[in-house]
């Protein structure tokens, strides 16, 4: 299971005067702009606006920009530096097996995420915290077996969140020093138990930052991933803006 969220796309206007430096053909920049005071300009700072109808208010990328982005898009990554410099933000949330993966893309992405090690006891485990989809595909005893087990482990995790939280409430009271010191490694010893036991299908959620480069080595690597998270993550990036930079496809092919 992997699901995305809250996507933004940003530098566009940065990304096409950086990418028309090396000709100093700013000039031939066709796209607009818009401030968040509604003001509409080019890369050189002509005011605009050129396109659209009152009140349109999202940035156009001009034909002729899409075109030479197309072109260096294809030269591969020494012409398309531009495309380091189209910055995405993606909510993501997926399990831990997945994320395992993700971490191997380390140049160009910045990842904040939930804390495990801090908020595990935040609240009850429920068999929905992790991914189990294939395991509900398997019938008869099969599917027993492996979504009993699964059940089985989120029971513990209560038992063992359980006993943690009462070692903290214990922690509250006016006891002598030994007795904090005997409930603090009761309580150590109990959190232990919930971080090793803890499944890899637990999800996990991140804020990350990457870029339409760093999405085009990643789509190229994993389309055709076996593990579903990647197949939905590229499903995400063929809905990006102008995708087709990214993916190499022509603008409107499946």
């Amino acid at each position: 299971m992997l699901k995305i969220e809250n996507a933004e796309v940003i530098g566009w206007e940065h990304a096409i005067r950086g990418m028309r430096n090396p000709m100093n053909s700013w000039e031939k920049s066709d796209s607009e702009f818009i401030t968040a005071d509604g003001d509409h300009h080019d890369i050189i700072g002509n005011s605009g606006p050129w396109y659209g109808e009152d009140g349109w208010s999202e940035n156009l990328i001009g034909p002729n920009d899409q075109k030479l982005m197309t072109q260096l898009a294809k030269a591969g990554t020494d012409h398309r530096k531009f495309m380091r410099m189209i910055t995405v933000y993606l909510d993501i949330t997926a399990p831990l097996y997945w994320w395992k993966e993700f971490d191997t893309y380390k140049v160009g992405t910045v990842a904040n995420s939930c804390s495990t090690m801090h908020k595990i006891t935040a609240k009850e485990f429920d068999v929905n915290d992790f991914s189990h989809e294939h395991i509900e595909e398997l019938d008869g005893d099969e599917y027993s077996m492996s979504y009993d087990w699964l059940l089985r482990t989120v029971d513990i995790l209560n038992y063992y969140r359980k006993k943690y939280n009462t070692a903290s409430e214990k922690l509250k009271r006016d006891i002598t020093n030994a007795e904090r010191k005997h409930v603090l490694a009761q309580q150590k010893l109990f959190w232990w138990q919930m971080i090793q036991l803890l499944p890899s299908s637990y999800n996990q959620k991140r804020t990350v930052m990457l870029n339409y480069e760093v999405l085009a080595n990643i789509y190229k690597s994993r389309r055709n991933h076996k593990l579903d998270e990647w197949h939905t993550l590229c499903d995400g990036i063929e809905v990006l803006p102008y995708s087709e930079l990214i993916t190499g496809k022509e603008e409107g092919s499946k």
